[in-house]
């Protein structure tokens, strides 16, 4: 049971009676080595994820106590770069400076398994089915490292034909996936996070320009498990008794950046830009499994998004050629959202174009000088879109067709219609200026998970299964929002 939550308000009240008994050191260590941490905790209001939480707590027994502090506690180890828990706790109690700026007497702080009680409660998985335990054994050859490498530069492919179009068509009927374990800690992400950046005008409310993008995390865990068996000991030294597993979630997947298998976990993130304050902001996380395919996960997430955010509208999609398939293009048709989606180089011309036009590989048709034409309008009327000839629009000097091509001033044009084909004839016409400013937006998942990985050292934590670096990215999420609601402030300040 929940006994006693410190509000927002009587934790600046704890902070504001605390500095009055600090010393001079202590008060220049807060205005200096600890500014930015300070600010950013006086930024995080947990009083809307008390609200959320209670349902999860028992209305007997023994009550849990310093649970808002343990949020601010590991928001905090995270801001200051400190990857275990245990040498966290340590610094917790010989620094009173930060067990003040936790909202927390120095005497009174939560011990080590009061974080890890509360990192179980927000996973909704059934615990009896967790299988996590010493004695909880899996096969030897649960884990074989797979023996064909794909191409350079490329990614493996779907594990099972068609599984696109039968996610893409379970979106739209079904009201939720199953196995949605961190759907409790994607809902305090939105508490802790996306509202307040919302309110602060860092997400668009009439309109969201959303990129999608997987990336490879590297559990640290041993792939082949561990012996508990007695075999070694009686001279046998491969043997296949069942073994524990300290990561059983995790599998092997390709890394395309690196090209070499690694075993861990995708972590699938979406994630937008803003413009105005230069920022990059996480808006959705789901771990999956790292033989999943982007195209599946890009899915699965959108789907989650926009249940968890229906006052987040999303008007465009960002997202590479893994997710350059027909289930995505229609799911954004019947979702109504524009789709900016890279080309697979290895799909060729649709059947459904006349063969009478000739297309560049974005479907852009090309004249008989053989110059990309030029985008002129969308024809509302007729449902289809318009294009001129490119020396008649001064985009081409001269051409050595112009007298055989067409004798008007205004050129040829050649009309192309959507219908035609979903892939190639977007609601933005691939190729123009509006296009290309728009997809520039999907950098930003580059920089979000460089932030994630690198600057919150996500890689670097010492932490096993899904359940753990769902929580971790939660507190590393909120982290970013928070940053950039104080780049706002100062920015604001200076102004």
């Amino acid at each position: 049971m929940l006994k006693h939550w410190q509000s927002h308000q009587e934790y600046l009240h704890f902070l504001h009676e605390a500095k009055i008994h600090f010393d001079s050191s202590q008060r220049k260590r807060l205005s200096s080595e600890f500014a930015s941490a300070r600010d950013k905790l006086r930024l995080l209001d947990l009083d809307p994820v008390m609200v959320h939480l209670a349902p999860f707590y028992s209305t007997t027994g023994r009550p849990a106590l310093n649970q808002p502090q343990i949020i601010r506690s590991l928001t905090l180890m995270l801001h200051l770069g400190v990857t275990s828990l245990t040498r966290w706790l340590n610094h917790l109690a010989s620094d009173d400076l930060l067990a003040f700026l936790i909202g927390c007497s120095p005497s009174s702080l939560p011990p080590l398994g009061s974080y890890f009680d509360f990192i179980d409660r927000l996973w909704l998985r059934n615990p009896a089915f967790e299988r996590l335990g010493r004695k909880d054994l899996f096969p030897a050859h649960k884990n074989l490292k797979p023996s064909k490498k794909p191409s350079k530069g490329e990614k493996l492919p779907n594990r099972h034909s068609g599984i696109t179009e039968i996610i893409a068509t379970q979106a739209v009927s079904r009201n939720e996936f199953p196995f949605h374990y961190e759907k409790l800690l994607q809902e305090l992400f939105r508490l802790t996070a996306l509202l307040p950046s919302l309110h602060a005008g860092l997400i668009p409310s009439d309109g969201l320009v959303l990129s999608g993008d997987g990336t490879c995390v590297h559990t640290h865990s041993f792939p082949y498990g561990h012996k508990v068996c007695s075999c070694s000991e009686n001279g046998i030294r491969v043997c296949s008794c069942p073994r524990h597993y300290s990561d059983p979630d995790a599998a092997w997947g390709w890394d395309s950046d690196l090209n070499c298998f690694y075993f861990g976990h995708t972590l699938y993130m979406l994630s937008s830009h803003n413009d105005r304050y230069c920022v990059d902001l996480p808006l959705h996380f789901h771990f999956f499994d790292a033989r999943r395919h982007d195209s599946v996960s890009g899915i699965v997430s959108l789907k989650e998004f926009r249940a968890l955010n229906p006052d987040i509208p999303v008007r465009d999609l960002c997202l590479d050629s893994a997710h350059d398939n027909y289930p995505t293009y229609q799911l954004c048709k019947t979702w109504e959202i524009r789709p900016f989606i890279d080309l697979n180089s290895k799909s060729g011309r649709p059947k459904s174009i006349p063969d009478f036009i000739r297309i560049d590989p974005d479907g852009t048709p090309v004249c008989q000088a053989g110059y990309r034409m030029v985008y002129w309008g969308f024809c509302s009327k007729r449902s289809r879109c318009k294009w001129r000839c490119p020396v008649a629009c001064k985009k081409v000097k001269d051409c050595s067709c112009r007298d055989s091509c067409s004798s008007s001033p205004y050129g040829r044009c050649i009309y192309t219609k959507p219908e035609w084909d979903i892939r190639l004839y977007t609601p933005v016409p691939r190729g123009t200026t509006e296009y290309k400013n728009i997809y520039k937006n999907r950098t930003s998942c580059e920089r979000v998970n460089d932030r994630v990985l690198n600057d919150y050292q996500l890689h670097n934590m010492k932490i096993h299964t899904k359940k753990r670096y769902s929580f971790f990215l939660w507190l590393i999420g909120t982290n970013i929002h928070l940053d950039a609601q104080l780049k706002k402030l100062r920015l604001q300040a200076t102004a």
